[in-house]
């Protein structure tokens, strides 16, 4: 007879502890101690190794050789543009979004064009039925005739599954609902959770099959149970943007395969998520030209030069303590730059309501944006609008200098395409060839300077 283990873990960051404190010793959080009860014995990862079976050997790093990896096609230019090109066969893959947010319609595509492209693919769904699947693809348009559906929890029917249709995408919609058996705890526990995904790890590995996991999320927008679980995966993808609005955005957090901090944008419509080629143009194509307070950024996501519109709005305050709302941007360094600006500047800003958005619901944590934003508050604040022409990068520094900023040759080139004639940047001293023609540059060195130069005043 089999021992059982009993033990408390906390279901925000894994850690061990006692069941009678209710308060995390690791992560100080309350009320987040589960009982978990296993199996007494080996974890499956570890009979594996007990088992026998082919053993490996120390090699020397000069003796490895290395072999085109060959990458599955995938028929979503903007998925593709994310994961580095393709899905690499034995790659684990995780997805996590808000409720509503659009990750089972994503999933559901992808699978389909798979399928239909010659590449079996296994989509497995433990919350929704075969049936509810089948009408979001009649929904959709897809002809996902070679599609495989399976409503299944139990992770050895699942493999039983794998086994039987050898597909080349497996799909796990949810890893939370998935359970591992010889584990008594609930699906979504912090013990199934990671049990699951170590195992799907070692099939994926061993099977060469690429395995896509569906996440739920946390109130905190942190993919549900231990962070080891994005320890273990090869590739992280977030699904972004606001679940009323019309953009998703597909964010890459961890690649093994390509460049992290890659984003995919795409268009939420009645027939599913759509791709966007050009998402400069998207994000600025409903901007309300000679605006006060709406400034141009050129911003940086992975690899990708994006222009979006910043928007902000100061008003008189009428309490004691003025208001700093920012939509899309950090608050912190909303409260940074609204201090660069009364103190460098000398904006009265300390009785002025701040409000800020990122036009499109993209979120931006690039430093480069600060001079756009500091330019958007002052602009709104003279109520003189910037010239429309203009696009502006730089990064803000405590003093109210502007400091430089990486891949300026590339930034400079999306804005010659899109249609600007003029750009504001840090001065350059140095590293001038490659950047494009047919673009004004103007160089400042500090937020006064700036302002100077494209908010003139009486």
């Amino acid at each position: 007879m089999s021992k059982r283990r009993r033990s408390f873990i906390c279901s925000n960051c894994g850690k061990r502890g006692a069941g009678y404190f209710r308060l995390c010793p690791q992560c100080r959080q309350f009320d987040t101690m589960v009982e978990q009860v296993e199996e007494g014995g080996l974890s499956s990862r570890a009979q594996a190794r007990t088992t026998g079976g082919a053993q490996s050997k120390a090699t020397l790093l000069s003796e490895v050789k290395l072999g085109e990896e060959a990458r599955i096609p995938v028929p979503i230019a903007e998925f593709s543009r994310v994961l580095g090109g393709g899905l690499v066969p034995g790659s684990l893959v995780l997805l996590g979004g808000e409720p509503g947010i659009g990750k089972s319609t994503l999933v559901l595509e992808l699978s389909a064009l798979l399928a239909q492209a010659g590449d079996g693919a296994l989509y497995v769904s433990g919350e929704e039925s075969a049936r509810q699947i089948k009408l979001r693809a009649d929904r959709m348009g897809l002809g996902a005739s070679l599609l495989y559906l399976l409503t299944e929890t139990d992770l050895d029917r699942i493999f039983e599954a794998i086994a039987k249709l050898e597909p080349t995408l497996v799909v796990i919609d949810s890893i939370q609902t998935t359970r591992a058996p010889g584990l008594e705890s609930s699906p979504g526990l912090v013990a199934q959770v990671r049990e699951c995904a170590i195992r799907l790890q070692d099939l994926a590995k061993r099977a060469g099959v690429s395995v896509l996991m569906i996440g739920h999320v946390t109130k905190d927008g942190h993919i549900a149970g231990p962070r080891t679980l994005e320890h273990i995966v090869d590739v992280v993808l977030y699904l972004e943007g606001d679940p009323f609005g019309q953009y998703r955005l597909l964010r890459g957090v961890k690649n093994r395969f390509g460049a992290t901090s890659e984003v995919g944008v795409f268009e939420m419509r009645g027939s599913g998520l759509a791709p966007v080629d050009n998402p400069s143009e998207v994000f600025l194509e409903e901007r309300v030209v000679n605006s006060p307070g709406s400034a141009i950024a050129i911003t940086m996501e992975g690899t990708r030069p994006l222009l979006v519109e910043l928007q902000a709005l100061t008003s008189p305050s009428t309490f004691g303590n003025p208001r700093r709302t920012p939509n899309g941007i950090d608050s912190n360094r909303l409260l940074l730059i609204s201090a660069v600006l009364s103190k460098r500047i000398g904006l009265k800003l300390w009785e002025q309501d701040i409000f800020v958005n990122v036009v499109g619901g993209l979120r931006i944590a690039e430093p480069a944006s600060d001079l756009a934003l500091a330019l958007a508050i002052a602009s709104s604040y003279y109520d003189c609008p910037l010239p429309a022409d203009i696009a502006i990068v730089g990064e803000v520094g405590l003093s109210g200098e502007v400091r430089r900023v990486g891949q300026l040759a590339a930034r400079l080139n999306e804005a010659r395409k899109i249609g600007f004639k003029r750009a504001l940047a840090p001065r350059l001293r140095r590293d001038r060839q490659g950047l494009p023609s047919g673009i004004q540059l103007i160089e400042v060195r500090s937020v006064a300077e700036a302002i100077g130069a494209v908010l003139p005043r009486d």
